[in-house]
Parts: structure tokens; C-alpha cells; sequence
């Protein structure tokens, strides 16, 4: 488990030694997941980046974290991830730096959201594209299998923003 005390005392790294403040987050509606480049799952990306542009005005925010610990689905390094990312899906939506999201190496990020929305495996990620949301406030609202397409959970991110 983390030892944050609230979602909003994360941080991520991302490429060039910056990091994302999940402080700079509170009071929007967060939607984080973590990716890959050559997974079954990797087209979710168009959907998760039409989410991010439809809702990025009311408060929604994106954030993808690549990971290749899913049949080395992710060989890129962070740039190769982001330049593929944005040239084949578009993506504009923060990505931070390649994370584990099981395992002794299990970025901060995922060890806080994990025991507070579990899925099949309790807390342990089965898959890529699993996926979290957040609420205004720094609440795990829900956790998403990889197989629920962006576009199914449009309904929950607009009750989320409405609230």
C-alpha cells in the first residue's frame, strides 16, 4: 500500500526527469490506466484520448501509465511509447514514465488506487488498460477491467463531473 495519505500527495514521473502533482488534479475528476503499445487492448488509446478531449474542458483529466509487465506488451522506452502513442492514436493526454503496477517495483501511484478498488485478482492488475477513476474529491470511484471499452464508462465520468 502507499504510505500518501490522499490521491492528491501522488506524484508520477514522466520523461525529462518532470513529474505529474496530482495535487495540480484536485477538484477535477481523474481517469488513470495503465497502457501498452502492442497489446490487444492498445486501440482503448483513440477512446481514452476522445474522452480526454470531450471532458478535458469540465474538469477530466487523463493520465496514462505505460507498462510492459503484460507479455512485454511495451519495449518502447518513454519516448518511443509517447511518439507511438501520439502518432498512431493521437494522444494528447499526459503519460508518465514506464511503471510497474504489481510487484515489489509497483509505482506509488497504483499501490494507493489497488486496495481501494479491487478487481478479479483482488488487488493485483490481471491485464493492460485496467483501468481507475477519481472523483472530484480523491475518491476511487471505480476500477475498470481492461476489456471495458473508454467509451462505456462516458456515463460515470459525466456523473462524476456533475458532482
Amino acid at each position: 500500500m502507499s504510505s500518501a495519505a490522499s490521491f492528491y500527495d501522488l506524484k508520477a514521473e514522466k520523461k525529462n526527469g518532470q513529474f505529474l502533482n496530482f495535487a495540480d488534479y484536485e477538484g477535477k475528476v481523474v481517469l488513470v490506466q495503465n497502457t501498452a503499445t502492442k497489446c490487444g487492448f492498445t486501440p482503448q488509446l483513440d477512446g481514452l484520448e476522445k474522452l480526454h478531449q470531450k471532458y478535458k474542458d469540465q474538469g477530466l483529466v487523463v493520465i496514462g501509465f505505460p507498462c510492459n509487465q503484460f507479455g512485454s506488451q511495451n519495449k518502447e522506452d518513454d519516448e518511443g511509447t509517447e511518439s507511438f502513442c501520439k502518432l498512431n492514436y493521437g494522444v494528447t493526454f499526459p503519460l508518465a514514465d514506464k511503471s510497474d503496477v504489481n510487484g515489489p517495483n509497483t509505482n506509488e501511484v497504483f499501490a494507493y488506487l489497488k486496495p481501494r478498488a479491487k478487481g478479479l485478482l483482488g488487488e493485483r492488475i490481471n491485464w493492460n488498460f485496467t483501468k481507475f477513476l477519481i472523483d472530484r474529491k480523491g475518491n476511487v470511484l471505480h476500477r475498470y477491467a481492461p476489456t471495458t471499452a473508454p467509451a462505456s464508462i462516458e456515463k460515470d465520468i459525466e456523473k462524476a463531473l456533475a458532482e
